[in-house]
């Protein structure tokens, strides 16, 4: 039996007022569900530049991090706006015919090949 952390939001406040505190829980419960540990905070209706939006404890998403937690989409970009994690690698994919591009030019007006 494996149990896998997720680094999630978890949405507290009323309608149309949401508060999210940032948790260390088991992917399998519900989002407002059981927690196991508490990291931090976010407010979306403070201003972009508020320090009061987004409150952290670093240490501890570090710790939750390093025994193999998966962050979410939206809380990998809260840490890595934060500075806690390196960007998200880029995925190269081919061109939408299938073709991969093997450095040639092609002309933006006709779309021919140059040589």
């Amino acid at each position: 039996f494996s149990m896998t952390v997720k680094i999630r939001l978890a949405r507290f406040g009323c309608k149309h007022r949401p508060f999210y505190r940032v948790v260390a829980a088991d992917d399998k419960s519900r989002r407002d569900g059981k927690q196991i540990e508490v990291l931090g905070f976010y407010d979306p209706l403070q201003g972009k530049e508020d320090a009061n939006r987004v409150s952290l404890k670093f240490d501890r998403i570090k710790y939750w991090l390093s025994v193999g937690a998966q962050p979410t989409d939206s809380v990998e970009n809260m840490l890595f706006r934060a500075g806690l994690i390196p960007p998200k690698s880029m995925v190269v994919r081919g061109s939408k015919n299938g073709q991969q591009s093997t450095n040639q030019h092609v002309s933006p007006i006709t779309g021919e090949i140059l040589n």
